[in-house]
């Protein structure tokens, strides 16, 4: 009886260290490392200085979207077919094992001479002009045809690109020049509890010229960076902190634990049953 209630000890305090290997640990979150926007100032209220997005111009095999709105509906059907209209694309979303058939509009190309060519007014230069400029220039010509004519131009084959500790990483379309930095994390799915925010990779390639610029996103410095707003083709990554690394490495060194702990139950088992 006296084995029995011994060995029985040694059984209950074997499967509580057990219990507390795989369903107990002990995490201290550091709130600076994960606190977006940081400052030492206090203030309930702060006036940032002004930041001007870059102006980005129209070039050769640019994709527009030109919306025109008049009082004849006929007519704007007619100039916005080509936004309206779709082709087929397959597409390959994040998180999806294969791909999928997809709509991408076809809209304007800009062809090598830097003219789009629209129904009625035929070819419109509209290279090296900002969208505002070619709105108003398409605007002009289209007086000819419509009445009290509105026109938007929006870019269909500008992007960036978020990969790595993010919720959702995706390929997003940059519609103009407003989209800052935290707005296209925002569309990613935010960073994960994993996400190095100190040090965020932005890769931008603009012709000939490349830079990688590292972005530390816990301080609120970073509303002055040339780099708050995006610009097409840029990338950006989110590295992966040393503490999911570690809490993988642990989740491996448990589970090759496994096999030991079911071979020590399994022995302390068949000499209970001899005790009997």
């Amino acid at each position: 009886m006296r084995n029995f209630l011994k060995i029985s000890g040694i059984t209950l305090l074997f499967f509580s260290v057990l219990s507390s290997a795989f369903f107990t640990s002990c995490v201290t979150v550091d709130t600076r490392k994960i606190t977006y926007f940081q400052s030492a100032d206090t203030l309930p209220y702060q006036v940032l200085p002004p930041i001007t997005p870059h102006v980005t111009r129209i070039q050769p095999d640019d994709i527009l979207a030109v919306t025109v709105s008049s009082l004849s509906e006929e007519s704007n059907v007619v100039f916005n077919f080509p936004n309206i209209n779709a082709l087929n694309t397959t597409v390959y979303p994040a998180a999806m094992g294969g791909g999928q058939m997809g709509r991408q509009p076809l809209g304007y190309l800009v062809d090598s001479t830097g003219t789009i060519e629209m129904p009625l007014v035929g070819k419109v230069k509209v290279t090296n002009m900002s969208l505002a400029q070619a709105s108003d220039t398409i605007k002009v010509r289209l007086l000819n045809y419509l009445k009290e004519p509105t026109v938007n131009v929006r870019y269909l084959n500008h992007k960036f690109t978020v990969i790595g500790e993010v919720n959702r990483p995706s390929v997003i379309n940059l519609l103009d020049d407003h989209t800052s930095l935290p707005e296209a994390l925002g569309m990613a799915g935010d960073l994960t509890i994993y996400g190095l925010r100190k040090n965020v990779m932005l890769i931008r390639t603009e012709k000939d010229k490349r830079e990688v610029v590292r972005i530390d996103l816990t301080s609120r410095d970073f509303f002055n960076s040339p780099y708050y707003y995006l610009r097409n083709n840029d990338v950006i990554y989110v590295d992966v902190n040393k503490g999911k690394v570690t809490f993988t490495d642990q989740r491996v060194q448990q589970l090759q634990l496994i096999p030991i702990f079911t071979g020590i139950a399994t022995t302390i088992v068949v000499i209970l049953n001899l005790l009997k």
